[in-house]
């Protein structure tokens, strides 16, 4: 008689009980910057906009987890996720966004970097300094080369993403995409709030 030990079912928590935003500011950035990526890809069904979600990136190991600020992930199905499993979905993540601060600096430039860089496969990684804190421009590009990422400051308040297809604008605390085939910002929350 064998004795059949049942295996054990991991568990991916949903969230750790952290604030999901610095400041207002922060928050803004976060929602719009995610709301214009959705709308843009609005007819694609094979791009997966989120933020805030946690990444899973090795399985057994409920521990091994980052959470973006944005992401996107071109190549799997557009719908809801409790957690991104990226063993499930068959690849990482292709292009980040992080809203950084005095407070979250130091992860964001150390080990979510690299995270995204040599686990994840991210080919773009953003990070904005809303509050000019410390990031001067405050606004910077990653972008792989090979294995190896590039480095880009943004000098004039612009930076280009060729894997979005998109701009990057930094329009005071603000950070907004602009499509140069339209030559249109992207809407975000705050633009219909306004009116514009």
């Amino acid at each position: 008689m064998s004795i059949v030990v049942p295996r054990k079912r991991i568990t991916y928590p949903e969230t750790d009980g952290k604030p999901m935003a610095e400041t207002d500011w922060h928050y803004k950035s976060v929602t719009n910057t995610r709301f214009s990526l959705e709308w843009h890809f609005r007819e694609r069904e094979d791009v997966y906009v989120s933020g805030n979600l946690f990444v899973y990136y090795e399985e057994g190991n409920p521990r091994k987890c980052v959470a973006p600020d944005v992401f996107v992930v071109f190549g799997v199905p557009k719908r809801p996720r409790r957690v991104y499993l990226v063993w499930e979905e068959g690849k990482g993540l292709d292009v980040v966004f992080e809203f950084t601060s005095k407070k979250t600096r130091r992860e964001d430039f150390g080990r979510k970097m690299d995270i995204y860089r040599g686990i994840l496969g991210v080919q773009e990684l953003f990070i904005f300094d809303p509050l000019r804190e410390y990031l001067m421009p405050p606004l910077v590009g990653y972008f792989r080369r090979g294995e190896k990422w590039v480095r880009q400051e943004a000098g004039e308040g612009r930076l280009v993403s060729e894997v979005l297809g998109l701009e990057v604008v930094v329009e005071g605390e603000r950070l907004r995409l602009y499509d140069p085939k339209t030559k249109n910002f992207l809407p975000s929350p705050e633009d219909l709030l306004q009116g514009t």
